[in-house]
């Protein structure tokens, strides 16, 4: 399928750079499972849902991945910014770094500089590998949770490009990256839908009895990106480590059984949750890396209803959602949303989407 018919316009004014306050006071495209559209808050959540429907959260957390440094050992120390995005095993990380001219394998970069716990207030790592487009393989000198901690004290929030280039990341960011549900830390990018979550809304969804279930995605960075192929058969997803318990599969399983919707919180609860289904449509445990790319004719086996942002034009999350409800359906709701002033990507606001063949 060609990619540039998942391309449209955005005016740079709709991009969001902080998110609303409170989070569940921004904005809720619904589009239904005929097509048809209107405008609401997140708070209305819960009249669009009703007594057995389970919302999936993912509860991961994001890692501080943002490390500035520099390469060390040479004539020069040029400057050198790295972006975690994979982590491989204890103590290596695949990694986005620039400049990448000034690397080299066997360089070491060293990074931080008044850090608790590293030795002498900094955290090296060695060039093992140089890859395309910046991409690099990272062995640190630490290992395991010494290394966590190393990364958590000299690293910042890795904000998207879109908001990064627009204003200097800062503390407030710390606490706005991450959603209520973070516990487990590995992601180096928000599960943005879940931003929009407050205790109190939590709150008025489980006095109505609708249900709430937590799944683990360590999102990558490559999750966002678009997409620069021409055909989506070209187009590579990268693999993100995911974990479904047998008792969420269960609990899942158990609710559809009565009637009750799935509804993901996230394109990544989705792609989870998809990943995980059998043919049959029954949810089963599942722990292990999952690369599912989800474009128009898939069909959808575990998720009834979706909640999420807006997103990136030609990114697989465009098509993700464009496969959920239609091409045209997702261009008509997108040009709806940029007329009335919605805001866009990881801080903006959101939609709630009713699959187009449902189950009723």
């Amino acid at each position: 399928m060609r990619t540039d018919l998942f391309d449209f316009e955005l005016p740079t004014e709709r991009i969001a750079l902080r998110p609303a306050s409170p989070r569940d006071s921004a904005r809720l495209l619904v589009v239904e499972a005929d097509g048809t559209y209107s405008d609401h808050l997140v708070s209305d959540l819960p009249q669009f849902l009703r007594a057995g429907d389970v919302l999936v959260v993912n509860d991961t957390r994001v890692i501080a991945a943002q490390l500035s440094g520099r390469r060390i050992g040479r004539d020069t120390e040029p400057h050198i910014d790295a972006t975690l995005i994979k982590r491989i095993d204890g103590s290596r990380w695949r990694a986005l770094v620039k400049p990448a001219k000034k690397l080299s394998e066997g360089d070491v970069i060293r990074f931080g500089n008044d850090g608790r716990v590293c030795f002498l207030g900094h955290l090296d790592a060695t060039v093992e590998h140089k890859g395309d487009s910046g991409e690099v393989m990272l062995a640190f000198v630490f290992h395991g949770p010494a290394l966590d901690q190393a990364v958590a004290e000299l690293g910042s929030p890795p904000l998207p490009p879109y908001i990064a280039s627009k204003r200097t990341p800062d503390d407030q960011d710390a606490t706005d990256y991450q959603t209520m549900f973070a516990v487990n830390d590995g992601a180096v990018a928000a599960p943005t839908a879940g931003l929009h979550f407050t205790p109190q809304l939590e709150a008025v969804l489980k006095a109505r009895s609708i249900g709430l279930q937590r799944v683990t995605l360590h999102v990558g960075a490559g999750t966002f990106l678009p997409v620069k192929v021409d055909d989506t058969a070209d187009h590579v997803m990268h693999s993100e480590f995911g974990i479904v318990t047998a008792e969420t599969a269960a609990a899942l399983n158990a609710a559809r059984q009565k009637g009750g919707r799935i509804v993901a919180v996230g394109t990544t609860s989705l792609r989870l949750l998809e990943s995980a289904t059998a043919e049959d449509g029954v949810i089963g445990p599942f722990a292990g890396e999952t690369a599912i790319f989800i474009t128009p004719g898939y069909r959808f086996r575990a998720v009834d209803i979706l909640m999420t942002n807006f997103h990136l034009p030609r990114s697989t999350l465009v098509m993700l959602v464009s496969a959920f409800n239609g091409v045209d359906t997702i261009k008509r709701a997108y040009a709806h949303a940029i007329e009335s002033g919605y805001r866009f990507y990881s801080y903006g606001d959101a939609s709630l989407l009713f699959r187009t063949d449902s189950r009723p």
